[in-house]
């Protein structure tokens, strides 16, 4: 693994990297280009390679004006590299950038559809806070998560 790169999101290939990993991994709330681009003013996003290949992105959620305590982490590694170790790596670097925003509480978010998302949060202790549907209609329920 000596040859994972990590890429702040910063020009038109790593956003369109960014978006491709998102909504595989999140197709219950697809994004834009133009919503991808909006996210990277006020987030800290990166992709993650092995080599030249995507193996998946991660987001950090600074603190807010409303809540300055709390972060939200989220590292996404695409389905065929799971399992490897990669996103342990990409979590811990995206929960350093989020403690270097002095952030006190660490929380994360995760589609119930995704049982392996679900499964790496608890095993990195996280317990979940609640269930809830994003938008009317919709019939998978996300998660909140917080670290313990």
């Amino acid at each position: 693994m000596n040859d994972l790169y990590i890429h702040a999101v910063d020009d038109d290939a790593s956003i369109r990297d960014w978006q491709y990993a998102h909504n595989l991994i999140v197709p219950g709330d697809v994004l834009s280009l133009d919503d991808v681009r909006a996210r990277t003013g006020r987030n800290h996003m990166e992709v993650a390679y092995l080599g030249d290949v995507l193996i998946g992105c991660t987001t950090v959620r600074p603190p807010t004006k409303e809540n300055s305590a709390t972060a939200t982490v989220i590292a996404r590694v695409l389905p065929e590299y799971r399992r490897r170790g990669l996103g342990t790596r990409l979590y811990e670097r995206a929960l350093d950038q989020a403690r270097a925003l002095d952030a006190q509480v660490i929380e994360t978010v995760v589609l119930a559809s995704n049982p392996d998302g679900l499964r790496f949060a608890e095993q990195h202790g996280f317990v979940e806070l609640e269930r809830y549907l994003l938008r009317e209609g919709d019939t998978v329920h996300w998660i909140d998560l917080r670290l313990t």
